[in-house]
């Protein structure tokens, strides 16, 4: 009997040292698995998803429609033409691309070549909600667009500055790439830095891209007007270009670039108070690249700048003792590599201003100041 006593307390004793066991080991498990899905939450939740998080709301897909006009084939055609007349058409044209809602009120910005020319405009908020858009104002030269729709309270990105913007920094791209806001009323994201500011891009369509920002986060067809923004939620540039490389392919290859913050500031304030920003002034210069013949002629160590070849008399110019043969180097210390960039700096400035023009004259540098005028 104190046999089977002992095997039955020996029994108990193991099978609650087991119990005890299994628990504390359970227990363990438990805990471990917990600090490893916070870990993992915590870690999840970087500054990127926070940031997206907040400016997402404020993100716009816009369609647009626009009449575009064009002529039939015997309208085309001289011989024709005398029989049938110059026979012009209307077509209704669609168009897509992203904004951003810069204030609670309704204002919107976006790319004059996303809704510069629209007839209709239609946004789509990220709840699914449509408003008709009015145009405010839109400056093809700076290819920026103010939108305005009727709508209290909204979400809105706040504007950063330009002058804080450092090269290496992470910042977000926002938009709606290829219509896809469509899909689910939801921006598409993407994350890179900046690569450089101060990027004269030159002309394209009269536009003029100037001292806009380089990114590497990717930008695609659709994207344009969409936000650029850091890592503080801030609105630092709105993104407008991709460069495509010529290899047979399309697509974003990893360089787009946005229009910095502070431009954007100065010309949505004048599309507000007048709907266009005056640029009525003129300079009275006619000037030429500079090629490798003038660069020897002129000894010069390069072949960037553009040289005077006519100045008219009582012009700006004239009254700034600008004179033929001098070469432009700068202006208001943008350097100026051709005729194109120069058109593109001046169109920085308004009328009334006056700039500093460097030039190089019997071998001397030395800075001239034009006032921009009216032409009498």
């Amino acid at each position: 009997m104190n046999r089977y006593k002992t095997i039955l307390i020996s029994f108990a004793v193991t099978l609650l040292v087991s119990s005890s066991i299994f628990a504390f080991n359970n227990g363990d498990q438990t805990s471990q698995r917990q600090f490893s899905n916070d870990d993992i939450s915590n870690g999840r939740n970087t500054i990127i998803t926070k940031t997206v998080k907040e400016v997402s709301p404020a993100v716009v897909g816009i369609t647009v429609t626009e009449i575009r006009q064009y002529r039939d084939v015997f309208s085309m055609d001289p011989f024709f033409r005398q029989f049938f007349g110059d026979r012009v058409y209307n077509q209704k044209i669609q168009g897509l691309g992203s904004g951003a809602i810069i204030s609670p009120d309704g204002y919107v910005v976006t790319n004059d070549h996303v809704a510069g020319n629209a007839v209709e405009a239609t946004i789509t908020l990220t709840d699914g909600t449509h408003y008709d858009a009015k145009i405010i104002g839109s400056d093809p030269s700076s290819d920026i667009c103010l939108l305005k729709i009727e709508a209290h309270d909204l979400p809105y990105i706040k504007l950063g500055d330009s002058k804080d913007i450092l090269v290496g920094e992470w910042v977000i791209a926002l938009g709606n790439p290829f219509g896809l806001f469509d899909v689910n009323d939801q921006p598409t994201v993407t994350v890179g830095v900046i690569s450089a500011t101060g990027m004269n891009l030159g002309g394209l369509n009269n536009r003029y891209y100037m001292n806009m920002l380089q990114t590497d986060a990717a930008i695609n067809s659709g994207n344009s007007g969409g936000p650029l923004v850091n890592s503080l939620g801030e609105l630092i540039g709105m993104n407008t270009l991709i460069y495509t490389a010529n290899t047979g392919t399309s697509g974003n290859v990893g360089v787009g670039f946005a229009i910095p913050v502070n431009k954007i500031k100065r010309v949505i304030e004048e599309l507000k108070d007048k709907g266009k920003v005056n640029r009525d002034f003129w300079t009275g210069l006619s000037v030429q690249t500079i090629d490798p013949s003038i660069a020897k002629a002129y000894n010069l160590k390069s072949n960037r700048g553009v040289i005077i070849t006519n100045v008219i008399e009582n012009s700006p110019a004239a009254k700034a003792d600008l004179q033929t043969y001098d070469i432009i180097l700068a202006v208001n210390d943008i350097k100026v590599n051709n005729d194109n960039t120069l058109i593109g700096v001046l169109q920085e400035f308004r009328t009334g201003e006056t700039i500093d023009i460097k030039i190089l004259r019997d071998n001397d540098t030395i800075i001239k100041k034009m006032k921009l005028e009216n032409k009498q």
